[in-house]
């Protein structure tokens, strides 16, 4: 039965790529997946971590950063390229996923504002937590730097609240945990690529990704342990697409400091 969840979730992601432009509603893609939309909709979600939906948009604002840094098409036009019918909305969505607007995205190069690792707190904010742990790897020969941040949502968008950038697997801490619910993800790309920004990666080998999370940070949560392992990204595991070119750029500045 999972094998067949599996291939259903993977027929569903690869329509979404190949139709991006298109309508294409949680309906359409249960008929794909051949389930219940009831049922489909359950299963997707176990399947990967994010809503059909979810994963629906974070794959569009994907798809137009590629589209912005590698063609001269406009904004508009990429708007509708990637299925918005309104390029306010557009904007406004790719702002609120990228952190700056879609002309700003373009002139940076597909380098958005470097990300601030574990920024500090003012000294009257109230009581954070601090998170520490140890990335590992499958396949640890593979890795460049290791981006390594917390976020709201399992699937990232815009600034996270805190992060550092590993130069091997090993050892992390993110103080300043503000009290909520997060999501650790961490991504790494094959060493000597950082800078291909502009595309995604070749094959699976020069991609690696992890999460841990639900994280719950309470009201009295001093310190918290969270290890995580990346492994080869798989199409089943979406949640580096909509941060990949935002996270390898900002791992790439910061790192490099």
């Amino acid at each position: 039965m999972e094998k067949t969840i599996e291939q259903a979730v993977g027929r569903v992601i690869e329509a979404m790529r190949e139709n991006l432009g298109e309508p294409f509603t949680v309906n359409d893609m249960a008929r794909t997946a051949l389930f219940s939309k009831f049922h489909f909709s359950r299963l997707f979600q176990r399947a990967t971590g994010v809503s059909p939906g979810r994963l629906l948009s974070a794959m569009r604002m994907q798809e137009a950063k590629r589209l912005l840094v590698s063609t001269s098409l406009t904004v508009t036009e990429i708007s509708h390229q990637v299925g918005y019918t309104s390029v306010g909305t557009f904007s406004s969505r790719f702002r609120t996923s990228v952190g700056v607007s879609p002309s700003t995205y373009r002139q940076l190069g597909g380098f958005t504002p470097p990300v601030g690792v574990d920024r500090t707190r003012p000294a009257d904010a109230p009581r954070v937590a601090t998170l520490r742990g140890e990335v590992r790897s499958t396949q640890p020969d593979r890795l460049g730097l290791i981006f390594v941040g917390l976020f709201a949502e399992p699937v990232p968008e815009g600034q996270p609240v805190s992060c550092t950038v590993l130069h091997h697997a090993g050892p992390y801490t993110l103080s300043n945990v503000p009290h909520g619910t997060w999501y650790l993800l961490a991504h790494s790309v094959a060493a000597g690529l950082e800078l291909a920004v502009s595309r995604l990666p070749a094959s699976e080998q020069e991609l690696c990704v992890g999460s841990y999370g639900p994280l719950k940070i309470g009201p009295d949560t001093v310190f918290r342990r969270a290890d995580l392992t990346l492994t080869p990204v798989h199409s089943l595991d979406p949640k580096v697409l909509p941060a990949l070119l935002d996270i390898r750029s900002a791992a790439l500045t910061v790192g490099a400091a």
